[in-house]
């Protein structure tokens, strides 16, 4: 069971319920909603520890999440403790990325350097717009909202757990 945990990728977290039959509405940490289209069984990570394995019944795109239902927690009163509970997948279920794409559980935490300020901090979450990703680094400069696009993310290091970013003036509170 161990190596199953350590192959298991966040993929998205459930962020509310939906209706009273169960569904609940997961926030993709990946732009593509078509992520689970074919995936019939999830695991869910609890905020309390617990972990789940869970058979989708139903799914359908809702206002930039999904919704899910999965067999046996089909009301509102089973569903509303997985709030806030990651949605875990096997490395196996994901399709194959680009050169230039990843999977958040490759970025999380992973240590941002612009080339002019320096360390901003930490990498601690990513979410999505209509328009792009957006990263979300904690640090010394508080909290820096980044667009994830080539024009200000320079290159990603998996190996050495690095970040660089090239940020225009204004995109950082700096004390004057």
């Amino acid at each position: 069971m161990k190596n199953e945990t350590e192959a298991l990728l966040d993929v998205g977290v459930v962020v509310g319920t939906h209706g009273l039959r169960g569904d609940i509405k997961v926030r993709l940490r990946s732009g593509d909603p078509e992520l689970l289209q074919n995936i019939a069984q999830v695991h869910l990570a609890l905020p309390r520890g617990d972990r789940l394995k869970l058979r989708i019944i139903r799914q359908a795109a809702h206002k930039n999440q999904i919704l899910l239902r999965f067999a046996g927690y089909e009301s509102i009163n089973l569903v509303e403790p997985l709030v806030g509970g990651q949605l875990l997948l096997r490395q196996d279920q994901l399709p194959d990325l680009e050169d230039d794409e990843y999977y958040w559980s490759q970025l999380d935490g992973l240590q941002v350097i612009d080339v002019t300020r320096g360390e901003l901090g930490s990498l601690v979450d990513l979410f999505s717009s209509s328009a792009h990703d957006t990263y979300v680094v904690r640090g010394e400069f508080g909290e820096v909202l980044i667009p994830a696009v080539k024009q200000f993310v320079q290159d990603i290091d998996l190996e050495r757990r690095i970040m660089r970013v090239d940020l225009p003036d204004g995109l950082i509170q700096e004390e004057q």
